[in-house]
């Protein structure tokens, strides 16, 4: 790379956002007793959020060729703010317009992080190095599974969002020293409307490979947001962990996410490549799901902790192989795009993905029929996969 300080930071912006994001479904216990609704319905939280996010990160190939990466992940961080300060309002509407705040600033902030870098990357060392970025996503899920909990045996619910808030507004405070170097190839005449929307679509849809990458992301991201939004509440709920200790187990789930990410980048570069690394991954996640569904009260905390580390490293450390592949196979000049095209699916999963959980869940009454609906998409993903890979041998 020419330097490392465009990785540094689209990192810790990532990691802000993605705290952000998930600060509310850790404190879901809390935050329900305290409102007298369902701990299931963060499902719904999560749904709104990421039906924000899918609009944004339409738009952000637009909006970063005219404002730059930097001015745009600003933005971003401080809409999730605002978005934090709104759900610290115990009224179900103001919340519902702060979730929506926050999936409007997460939404650009990976398109941006590509365009960057994108720019700055040579290619042999893309899975890597977008691997390296995209660990800011389970980074800033682990600080809030190992802060949040503790914060809230000091200060209330509604404090806790706003110091996460707070946090969000330094970040976008200090990047600004960066990004009149970092935004320098920006285009202030560059046009920005309601067609934008359509554009990065129409880019997956005619190019085969991307729109493979949009599809299975589409499944990864229905487990991985199931995982990380309901693991805690399942902790607690079915296993009988204490808030603290669940929220801690998903820390663990994201550290294995981080160690995954950086292998599973390095070991796509060097050897595999990226579509069969992602067809290990879906067979991984699979059985992650799998073995998460029968866990019980009696299992030992060693072989719980062992299984989610393992679930962790494929469900979340699936996307900078993915992200570095869409990078790849876009047209030249056009990796913002393309991303947002294909998050647009991801995000769609993650719409989907929770509520799907939490149905199943409360059909059921457990949490591990949820899990095993979890193992079933990761399943089909690893199909989709195989048959990419198996026509593309066929065609060549």
């Amino acid at each position: 790379m020419k330097n490392w300080w465009p990785l540094l930071l689209t990192l810790v912006i990532q990691a802000m956002v993605a705290m952000a994001l998930l600060t509310l479904p850790v404190m879901a216990p809390v935050v329900a007793e305290a409102m007298q609704v369902s701990p299931a319905l963060v499902g719904l939280y999560v749904s709104v959020t990421y039906a924000g996010a899918m609009v944004s990160t339409l738009m952000g190939g637009a909006t970063v060729a005219r404002l730059g990466a930097i001015r745009v992940s600003q933005w971003g961080l401080l809409l999730c703010a605002l978005g934090l300060l709104l759900c610290a309002v115990p009224w179900f509407p103001a919340m519902v317009l702060g979730a929506v705040l926050i999936g409007l600033g997460y939404g650009p902030i990976t398109p941006a992080s590509s365009h960057l870098l994108a720019r700055t990357t040579p290619k042999h060392q893309m899975s890597l190095v977008f691997s390296l970025k995209q660990t800011g996503v389970p980074l800033g899920s682990m600080l809030a599974g190992a802060l949040v909990p503790p914060l809230l045996l000091i200060v209330n619910w509604q404090a806790s969002l706003a110091a996460v808030a707070l946090v969000c507004v330094l970040c976008a405070w200090v990047s600004q020293g960066l990004r009149a170097d970092l935004d320098s190839d920006r285009q202030s005449d560059a046009p920005v409307h309601w067609r934008s929307l359509i554009q990065p679509i129409r880019l997956v849809l005619a190019h085969r490979a991307l729109l493979t990458m949009a599809s299975c992301s589409f499944m990864f991201s229905m487990v991985q947001l199931s995982l990380t939004t309901y693991l805690v509440t399942f902790l607690h709920d079915d296993l009988s962990y204490g808030l603290v200790a669940a929220g801690l187990a998903l820390s663990v789930t994201q550290i294995g996410g981080i160690g995954g990410r950086i292998a599973w980048g390095y070991v796509a570069d060097r050897w595999m490549g990226a579509q069969r690394m992602l067809l290990l991954l879906a067979s991984m996640m699979a059985l992650g799901a799998l073995a998460s569904a029968f866990l019980t009260v009696d299992t030992p905390q060693a072989m719980v902790v062992l299984i989610l580390v393992a679930f962790g490293a494929s469900a979340i450390g699936w996307n900078g192989v993915y992200l570095a592949e869409v990078a790849r196979r876009a047209p030249p000049g056009t990796a913002s795009l393309a991303t947002g095209g294909t998050l647009a699916f991801t995000f769609l999963g993650v719409v989907v993905g929770p509520p799907m959980f939490g149905a199943l869940s409360g059909l059921f009454g457990t949490y591990r029929a949820g899990f095993i609906g979890l193992m079933v998409m990761a399943s089909l993903s690893g199909m989709v996969l195989f048959w990419s890979q198996r026509t593309a041998r066929h065609a060549a």
